[in-house]
């Protein structure tokens, strides 16, 4: 691994019964040596490459199930890097960055990152963040849904921290917006609307949470799937990448933070399900 170089790759087995492989896409030799010390101590299977088209081929190659991606690499992006990966793979993918615009952070989860850490960080935080990551199921939305339920109505006062607000049902209706946990999929007035693990995660426990607020650093646990864990950290940038996912949500449903239908943001608190409400192409016809 240590010799990777421009082009080429390596890999280093841990065991035959760990997690998976993890693949390292880093073109810094030392970052790359702290990378697969903390991956392997994870019980990883570790390969590595040191420019983006090397990293797609080994991704590809290894069936990889953790990804670390840099954004700034010889050849080509890590944004584009990542565009490619979630062309054939599910993996769990993590960027780490120096960069931490919001422009980046907002491009990489609308690329299907599951997480984004700025450089530098500590060990203890990677392997945390890591660990959280890889909790989280790896079935993605897809597009199709049926069946519906009764509307929800909005109520007021804060989530607890502590446990999932996700509702019975196995289709849950409102606005207009019908989301079916059992097939993960979402349909917005007959639509199918493909959204990511965490998108699909965030919409279902607002919806589930029938219009109380959920905060957001209960929605971090959520994504973390640390529900009874109030005293895990949770850092300014893990709601920063909330915000970003909630973005990203209403991007894809189509909705407003100024006149919402489904993600109504409560200033200082976190986020809810929107009340009841026509929506304008009901008004229209």
């Amino acid at each position: 691994m240590h010799g990777a170089a421009r082009g080429e790759a390596s890999c280093l087995e841990t065991s035959v019964n760990g997690p998976g492989t993890a693949v390292i896409i880093e073109d810094d030799a030392d970052m790359r040596d702290l990378l697969e010390a903390v991956l392997r101590q994870s019980g990883f299977d570790v390969c590595s490459a040191a420019d983006g088209r090397a990293g797609v081929e080994l991704v590809r190659r290894q069936n990889a199930n953790v990804v670390t991606l840099d954004v700034s690499l010889p050849d080509i992006d890590g944004f584009e890097v990542l565009r490619r990966i979630r062309s054939f793979s599910d993996a769990y993918v993590l960027m780490l960055t120096g960069r931490d615009e919001e422009g980046d952070v907002l491009m990489a989860f609308q690329g299907g990152a599951d997480d984004y850490i700025t450089k530098p960080f500590r060990h203890r935080e990677l392997r945390a963040r890591l660990t959280a990551v890889t909790r989280r199921p790896r079935s993605t939305g897809s597009t199709g849904s049926t069946g519906s339920t009764a509307g929800i109505t909005a109520s007021r006062g804060p989530m607890p921290s502590s446990t999932p607000a996700v509702s019975d049902d196995v289709v849950i209706s409102h606005n207009g917006l019908e989301l079916n946990h059992k097939t993960r999929t979402v349909m917005v007035h007959g639509r199918a609307v493909e959204l990511t693990r965490s998108e699909f995660d965030l919409l279902h426990e607002l919806l589930g949470a029938a219009g109380k607020i959920c905060s957001t650093k209960h929605l971090v646990r959520v994504l973390r799937k640390e529900y009874s864990r109030d005293d895990t950290s949770v850092y300014q940038f893990d709601e920063r990448a909330v915000q970003a996912h909630v973005g990203n949500l209403r991007r894809k449903l189509g909705d407003s933070a100024q006149w919402p239908h489904w993600v109504e943001t409560v200033r200082g608190m976190g986020y809810r399900l929107a009340p009841a409400r026509p929506h304008p192409r009901d008004k229209a016809r």
